[in-house]
């Protein structure tokens, strides 16, 4: 008896506090009691000095060497791709375990945009799976206060009110759920009555309900503070901001959008449904595929014919295509296979084909490579078989070979030879691949190209100079800490694993694709104005451009139309071969640091955290135009036609004399297939220069060109350096929206 009131006194009710104790302190800090929210903060109220705008304003208008008198448009720079720190995203990505730099609300992307990176015009677009009420009042706000500092018939920038819907299909669906990708919103208008209510998500109410038990998400959150209990405030933060989002319930689906109660989170599990609510609303708006070949979210097997119907594709709204952003270029369709079937239709890894490696095979490469000595060919040979066959089953390669790191996997799933492409790459997601194809029903693409950021941190047009890669692209990398729990990088099993290692297998992805990010990329607009109207004005006429991020000026029109000439973004049916001209001038080389204007409204310190030190700050001299590149695609006739022989990329190059006096090209396509709409588009392609991650993979080369060494530039672990941009040379670029001809008799 006493032994009992001995032990239940001295052990038993101390572990039982203990124990109390230690899950009131993991629901705290999980539930983020004590936690902030994140608010817009402010925006500084003085805009960029007028001369300084019409000095930018001239160098982009008429250029005697390559633009005609009679044109009155000007080319503003922009991007229509800004997240702040309201995406729950890149909330994550701020904290100290992805070696963040903490909040980044939207006064820092309107201060950015004005005085780091000096855009023209802008939009925020965070995305609306995780917006709470709270956060797209604020937003509104923050928009409006920057659009208020200079004046809206000439303003030193221009803030769009946008937001992103964020789908994704599981990468081993197969097609059980068709993959929708990522769109971003822009809406012409901010008056709080021309405006939706709330923004609208990806998915019905299923989306916004986590699929765990709320105490397995709870251990989850208190996990990710668990190795920074001396620095727990932007975890509480991040906590507490969960908790919000949390607390909301999905809105009523089949209501009529003014109907839904004002704090419920709406979602449109299709675009034909997104498209519905954005025609009940009935306000001027946008919607734009992005990071469509980033493998990342979009499956193997994905491919734009999915969403291609009258019901998914709203021709008056989907009008532009991003083709580059900081998550690589999206551009190019190659035949790339990652997926055969068997004779009994059952899926199976592809072999390596015209320079592509998939990740499946690599996965059994890696296996046979660890057979030992003693064992036969076919012994092996069944290793790597049943390791290709696991790599397609689980839709992770990296977490069925155990002990890999990035160098490993050589530039296995990657673009070959491709300009600063996406991770992953998917070609039937490209935008070549979009601008052939006709569906069943008639309906056809016939977007603008553009390009923008992608940028998490609220650093909008981040490519204006290649400096640190981390902040100015997002190339976040776990804490060496957490990586180095994570990996197990020193048990290389000689057999796959049956049982995938998920945790590993991502970190390992997560590290390896840190090298495909980049510096962000720009839309270009040829506008009548710099007022908000005219910026909507070309965008909804197509007549725009992609650039890399350098501001290259580009021309691209059609001379001999029935009409007259016509720019880059028009249609025209003709009789006659068609007549092009192409005019482009390179981006301004930079000055290091930032102007005065810019050191004059920033404090040194704010300066340093949003611009770095380093701003767009343009010289007098220009870089030189290399080449044009044109394209060719004559689009399908009917669904059922292949498209491999239907894109011709490029068709025609023209080298430039290399001066900064720019290039000028006339050219005609003499035997123009007069049986189908025929789509041109041009590259101006800049000399080389270093730029961030221009050479991904960083491989070593053999004779025959195969990779067999691979340096993929660390965002983690003990070959990390925050200082290194890991430059190689790369030549920007610019993209022209397309010209689509049609033929009469």
């Amino acid at each position: 008896m006493v032994l009992g009131r001995t032990l239940l006194r001295f052990f038993l009710l101390p572990l039982a506090a203990v124990i109390v104790a230690a899950l009131i302190g993991i629901t705290l800090i999980a539930e983020g009691v004590g936690g902030r929210l994140q608010g817009r903060e402010t925006v500084s109220p003085q805009p960029r000095p007028s001369t300084e705008i019409q000095t930018h304003s001239l160098s982009a208008v008429q250029k005697p060497e390559i633009a005609k008198t009679e044109s009155q448009s000007q080319i503003l720079f922009g991007d229509l791709h800004v997240h702040t720190t309201f995406s729950a995203d890149a909330f994550a990505f701020s904290l100290p375990i992805f070696q963040g730099e903490g909040a980044h609300p939207p006064a820092d992307a309107c201060d950015f945009a004005r005085f780091c990176s000096a855009l023209d015009f802008w939009s925020i677009n965070d995305h609306a799976e995780s917006i709470t009420p709270r956060q797209w009042e604020e937003t509104l706000e923050s928009i409006r206060e920057c659009n208020e500092v200079s004046d809206p018939l000439n303003p030193d920038t221009v803030a769009f009110l946008g937001w992103e819907w964020t789908q994704s299909a599981p990468p081993n669906a197969s097609g059980e759920k068709i993959h929708y990708g990522h769109k971003n919103i822009i809406l012409r208008d901010t008056e709080q009555d021309q405006v939706p209510t709330r923004p609208i998500g990806a998915g019905a109410g299923g989306l916004f309900q986590q699929p765990l038990p709320s105490a397995v998400w709870a251990l989850a959150r208190f996990g990710i503070s668990a190795r920074d209990l001396d620095q727990l405030q932007p975890y509480l933060d991040f906590n507490r901001f969960l908790r919000e989002a949390r607390s909301l319930k999905p809105c009523p689906e089949g209501v009529p959008v003014r109907d839904l109660p004002k704090d419920c989170l709406e979602g449109a599990e299709t675009p034909e449904i997104l498209f519905q609510k954005l025609d009940d609303w009935g306000f001027p708006s946008l919607v734009i595929p992005h990071g469509t070949s980033w493998g990342i979210h979009a499956p193997p097997d994905a491919t734009l014919d999915q969403q291609l119907s009258r019901a998914d594709h709203d021709p008056k709204r989907q009008r532009l295509f991003e083709v580059y952003s900081g998550h690589g270029n999206s551009e190019v369709y190659r035949k790339l296979i990652d997926i055969n079937f068997d004779e009994e239709g059952e899926r199976i890894c592809a072999p390596p084909q015209n320079g592509y490696v998939p990740c499946c095979w690599q996965a059994g490469e890696l296996i046979r490579e660890r057979c030992e000595q003693n064992l036969t060919e076919s012994e092996c040979e069944e290793r790597a078989k049943r390791t290709r066959q696991l790599a397609v089953e689980t839709g992770n390669a990296y977490s069925v070979v155990s002990g890999t790191t990035p160098a490993d996997w050589l530039e296995c799933g990657q673009l070959p030879k491709g300009f600063l492409p996406a991770f992953d790459y998917r070609p039937n997601m490209s935008a070549q691949y979009g601008l052939s194809i006709v569906s069943e029903d008639g309906s056809t693409y016939r977007y603008g190209l553009i390009a923008s950021s992608d940028n998490h941190s609220a650093r909008a047009g981040s490519g204006y100079k290649e400096i640190p890669r981390s902040p100015m692209s997002d190339a976040y990398g776990l804490r060496d800490d957490w990586l180095d729990m994570l990996l197990t990088e020193g048990a290389k099993d000689p057999l796959p694993l049956e049982t995938p290692q998920t945790i590993p297998g991502v970190a390992t992805a997560f590290e390896r694709g840190a090298s495909f990010y980049y510096t962000g990329g720009l839309i270009a607009v040829h506008a009548g104005g710099r007022d908000r109207q005219s910026i909507w004005d070309a965008l909804e006429s197509r007549n725009v451009y992609g650039t890399s991020g350098d501001r290259i000026l580009l021309h691209f029109n059609l001379l001999n139309s029935p009409e007259g000439s016509l720019p880059m973004g028009s249609e025209a049916e003709t009789s006659e071969p068609p007549h092009f001209e192409v005019r482009a001038l390179g981006a301004f080389e930079q000055h290091p640091g930032c102007p005065e204007s810019v050191r004059d409204r920033l404090t040194p310190e704010r300066l340093q955290k949003l611009c770095l030190g380093e701003c767009y700050h343009p010289s007098d001299r220009r870089k030189k135009i290399e080449r044009i590149e044109v394209v060719r695609i004559r689009k399908q006739l009917n669904a059922n036609e292949s498209i491999e022989d239907l894109i011709e990329d490029p068709w025609r190059t023209f080298q430039c004399v290399p001066n900064e006096a720019g290039c000028r090209v006339n050219f005609t396509d003499p035997e123009p297939d007069t049986e189908r709409e025929n789509v041109y588009y041009v590259r101006a392609i800049q000399e080389a220069e270093p730029t961030v991650n221009g050479s991904p993979v960083r491989c070593e080369r053999d004779e025959h060109g195969a990779c067999v060494r691979a340096r993929n530039c660390a965002v983690s672990g003990p070959r990390f350096d925050p200082t290194d941009p890991c430059l190689a040379n790369a030549q920007e670029r610019a993209w022209s929206s397309p010209l689509f001809i049609r033929f009469n008799d």
